[in-house]
Parts: C-alpha cells; sequence; structure tokens
C-alpha cells in the first residue's frame, strides 16, 4: 500500500524550500495563509533543521518532497530508508545510479510492518548536468536521452514509483516505462526569467506539454517578489 498515491489528484508544482533553517521556512511558508503548497526539503534545510521539519510540514497539512538522494551500499540505504520511512513524507528519492540492488534494498527498507510506504523515485541526471560533463567528467559517452531512459528502466524493474529528470526527458521516460510511471521534474524557469546554475531547463507550460506529472520550481518562486503570486502563475501555467 503506497501512502498518498495520488498526490492530490493530478499534475502540481512543487515548492522546493531551499532555505538554512526551520524559522525562515516556517515564516516563507506563512506568506501563503490558508492555502498549503506541496514543498520539498532538500539537504539544505533538513541538515539545518533535522527530521522534525518533515512532521512540522506535514502536520501542517502540506504534502512533502524528501528530497535527500541517498546513494550508497544497498545495505546503508535500506536502514536510512527504514528511518526515513517513520517521518510521514510522500516521496523520498535516490540516486538511481546506485544500481538496481541499492534500489531494491531501499524500496524494502522503505516498506513498513504493515505494507505501507511513501512514493520512491530515483534521479537519473541532475539537470545542472549537460551532454558535455556528462561524457568529459562522468566518462559517459552516451546521449543524454539514451542514460536517462536506461536508469528509468533500471527503477522500473526495481519496483520504484517513477523518476527524478528533467522535462525535457519527461515524455520518453513514459514512452519506455508507462503513464503511471511518475515523472518529477526540476530545471523549470519562468519564459522571462533566470536560468541560474540549471542547463537543462524549460518552462511551466512546456513542462506539461512534454509530460511532466510534478515539477520542482525553486527560485523562480521563493526569491520572487510575490512569492504566492509566482506559484500560481507557476499553477497556472503548468495545470
Amino acid at each position: 500500500m503506497i501512502d498518498n498515491l495520488h498526490l492530490g489528484g493530478g499534475r502540481d508544482v512543487i515548492v522546493a524550500c531551499d532555505f538554512a533553517s526551520a524559522e525562515e521556512t516556517l515564516g516563507f511558508l506563512a506568506r501563503f495563509g490558508d492555502e498549503r503548497p506541496f514543498v520539498k526539503i532538500g539537504m539544505e534545510l533538513y541538515y539545518a533543521a533535522g527530521p522534525d521539519i518533515v512532521r512540522q510540514l506535514k502536520a501542517r497539512g502540506h504534502r512533502v518532497f524528501l528530497d535527500l538522494k541517498l546513494h550508497d551500499i544497498p545495505n546503508t540505504v535500506k536502514k536510512a530508508m527504514r528511518v526515513l520511512s517513520g517521518l510521514g513524507a510522500d516521496i523520498v528519492n535516490l540516486h538511481a545510479a546506485g544500481t538496481r540492488a541499492m534500489m531494491e534494498a531501499a524500496l524494502e527498507g522503505l516498506t513498513r510492518q504493515d505494507g505501507s510506504r511513501p512514493l520512491l523515485i530515483a534521479v537519473t541526471q541532475l539537470t545542472s548536468t549537460d551532454q558535455e560533463s556528462l561524457e568529459k567528467e562522468l566518462l559517459i559517452p552516451r546521449p543524454m536521452d539514451e542514460v536517462v531512459i536506461a536508469y528509468a528502466k533500471n527503477a522500473a524493474a526495481a519496483g520504484l514509483d517513477g523518476v527524478v529528470c528533467s522535462p525535457l526527458e519527461a515524455g520518453k521516460v513514459h514512452q519506455a516505462c508507462g503513464a503511471g510511471f511518475l515523472t518529477v521534474t526540476p530545471g523549470v524557469r519562468f519564459a522571462d526569467g533566470e536560468k541560474g546554475d540549471q542547463k537543462r531547463v524549460t518552462t511551466p507550460g512546456k513542462a506539461r506539454e512534454l509530460g511532466s506529472d510534478f515539477i520542482v520550481v525553486g527560485r523562480p518562486i521563493t526569491a520572487a517578489p510575490d512569492p504566492v503570486a509566482a506559484w500560481h502563475r507557476c499553477k497556472g501555467e503548468f495545470q
């Protein structure tokens, strides 16, 4: 039994709360009033505030994507996932590069005694990685699309629920792994915004056309003069 499989009933925008403290995060989310955005807790916030930040946000009614990108030997990842499973997050992730054995172990650790678990997705290639760095630094001499699809197929074979990929690859992932295999896609920017350190990017509207199920958006919302308006704009363009 997978927790919150519908995740709200359809595609949605996940706000990347990449803040340095729980106080800053809660202050930011207070600006949304009674609205409860789907939020991502990444390494910066988790390491600063600890696991209780997940519990706090869940208690306030937010859905949570816990983005810690685990990548270690299978037994270590299995044990870590067993701990993370108790926090109540809706989605957790790891690196597909850890191999199918690691992903299978993670799934085992994440599944509770009653059979329930959060969704588990795998990072294929970071959206800050381009073809040149893939080949020259990671020594992977294959086209980016081919690498992403191969990693996604491994994740599906391991029993995972989806992958993190660029919106540019979302449609191809669905073709290879099925319409129900989730694509969670960062690297989304407004057409009139800055790319920052992202390389493989597109707009919310284009991400929708390409087949993204969820888009993860950070600075275009969190650094906007009016974050609530930016969030509504993003949701409007994506849905």
